[in-house]
């Protein structure tokens, strides 16, 4: 069975740069559809690329896309042209993704992100809207239901919410 809290916990200590976008954000939103997988959007910088590789590395990390299952082995030299990576990990798996369909790349994403607490740090998630777009995107029958379920616990904090014209506040996802 995956333990994706530890393998979030792996990449905070390893000093990863990413945001949890796929249906583990969803289940942080309150989704109750169950994920196997973490799937994170990330920068693929040599440094960040190395980094999450060296917080899994004893995790026995492997491309999981391929029949040969080979090795996470990445170098200086390597790292260039990578866009995504599936790997599977003693944990779990772990999709890291240069860019969110709907969304764009981690760049564009920053900004759309929500600061969580673990117990072992912080960690940032796509907000609410930015998922419902993502998984709008994808339109699988599973983002569907997914869809279904962001859009009613969005409708619920909106209700729960004052308005910025009732409060005068800002507030921010």
């Amino acid at each position: 069975m995956a333990d994706l809290d530890s393998l979030i916990a792996r990449l905070i200590h390893g000093g990863v740069e990413f945001v949890v976008v796929g249906g583990y954000a969803a289940a942080a939103h309150g989704v109750s559809l169950v994920t196997q997988d973490i799937d994170i959007c990330c920068p693929f910088t040599m440094h960040n690329l190395l980094s999450l590789q060296k917080a899994v590395s004893d995790l026995h990390p492997v491309h999981r896309l391929t029949p040969q299952r080979i090795p996470l082995h990445l170098t200086k030299e390597n790292c260039t042209g990578l866009k995504n990576l599936y790997l599977g990990t003693d944990l779990g798996p772990l999709d890291c993704l240069g860019e969110v369909l709907g969304l764009g790349n981690y760049k564009a994403i920053e900004s759309h992100t929500i600061e969580l607490e673990f117990p072992v740090g912080h960690c940032r998630f796509l907000d609410l809207d930015a998922l419902i777009k993502a998984k709008e995107a994808m339109d699988r029958p599973r983002d569907r239901e997914t869809v279904l379920q962001l859009r009613a616990i969005k409708s619920r904090c909106d209700k729960k919410t004052p308005s910025k014209r009732q409060t005068g506040k800002r507030y921010r996802n």
